[in-house]
């Protein structure tokens, strides 16, 4: 599938973006051993929008991330934040936003939840009575409520993750980065977060910026997705539009004549993406196109098997990635150096170092 281009929405020529990227680029180590993890990136996100980030491990999206929100210094190319250069005039840059990275101790784990909430509202310049009831609402919705005046460090890792959320939240930023913001969660927690990014988007007028190897986030959440291989962008386009874009499709038929051995046949000449023999009846799914669908029934046909229903598959974001980059989501991080966590860069010029604190 070539690569794409454009969100599919509409653009207003006089709207100043969200942030921007131009001819972006970073290296990392020097010589025959310097390895290129950014490569001559240009993007913009708008106003108001949110937009996956993906990519396999090792992609660049790390270094992507964190060169926008100033943790990295790229060696080529311009960012530029909420209409502001990021290089000229940081603490003005980076005021109205703020982020959660995977891995970072977001949130001071001694305090409470509203010890917390109240805390980070500070020293994003924001006198904490003024939101309080910001505060309240955001511990409604993501079921935190009833665990405000908890210590941080007596949650479970999904309630943590809801109390960064919150936290990032709590000062009103205006751009916001989420690293895998479901993870830990179990299912109902993932698709209460799911639900509260989109409305808090739709409500706030809030720009995210969400990275994760969960698709159904993406899926979900997202207007338009980034596609990241070999530090370079390979899609970027609204996520119905990738979908649509994929040429071939995948067909599930399912037989009691699906034996063992027509299976491994058939696996050598069509692209088999799946067989269940302990289904009932055992089901096997071929990706395809147009023509060669024929020739597949055919071979069934010539096997002997009579086939008790056929599906068509709809394609998935996965699917799509795939293709793209010839890899699959996975559960791991890039790492890079020298890469602080971005919520104490915003806190460094306030407050001092805060994150992560017992």
């Amino acid at each position: 599938m070539a690569p794409t281009t454009g969100d599919g929405r509409d653009h207003d020529p006089d709207a100043t973006p969200a942030f921007s990227v131009e001819g972006l680029s970073k290296r990392f180590g020097s010589g025959e051993d310097a390895v290129r993890a950014v490569d001559d990136v240009s993007f913009s996100v708008d106003r108001g929008s949110v937009v996956g980030l993906l990519g396999p491990n090792g992609a660049g999206k790390t270094t992507l991330i964190k060169s926008v929100l100033g943790t990295v210094i790229p060696d080529e190319g311009t960012v530029r934040v909420l209409g502001r250069d990021a290089a000229d005039g940081r603490r003005a840059a980076y005021a109205d936003v703020d982020a959660m990275l995977e891995g970072a101790r977001n949130d001071y784990w001694r305090l409470t939840v509203r010890e917390n909430l109240r805390y980070f509202a500070t020293i994003g310049g924001v006198a904490p009575d003024s939101v309080a009831g910001r505060h309240e609402r955001l511990l409604d919705r993501l079921d935190l409520a009833d665990r405000a005046d908890t210590p941080v460090r007596e949650l479970s890792r999904g309630m943590k993750q809801k109390v960064s959320l919150a936290s990032v939240l709590a000062g009103g930023a205006k751009l916001v980065f989420l690293d895998e913001p479901t993870l830990g969660l179990d299912v109902e927690g993932s698709r209460t977060l799911r639900r509260e990014i989109r409305r808090l988007a739709e409500e706030e007028d809030l720009t995210v910026v969400v990275s994760s190897h969960d698709m159904r986030v993406i899926e979900d959440v997202c207007d338009r997705v980034v596609v990241m291989s070999e530090g370079s962008i390979v899609a970027d386009d609204a996520v119905e539009r990738l979908l649509g874009a994929v040429d071939d499709y995948r067909v599930r038929v399912a037989s009691d004549d699906l034996s063992p051995a027509t299976v491994a046949d058939l696996r050598d000449r069509f692209a088999v993406a799946d067989a269940d023999a302990s289904a009932e009846p055992p089901t096997l799914e071929v990706n395809t196109d147009g023509d060669a669908v024929y020739d597949l029934f055919d071979a069934l046909r010539a096997a002997d098997v009579t086939l008790d229903r056929v599906d068509t598959v709809e394609p998935s974001l996965e699917d799509v990635f795939v293709r793209l980059t010839d890899a699959k989501p996975d559960d791991s991080s890039e790492v890079e150096p020298n890469g602080d966590r971005p919520r104490e860069r915003r806190r460094a010029g306030v407050a001092g170092d805060g994150g992560g604190a017992q």
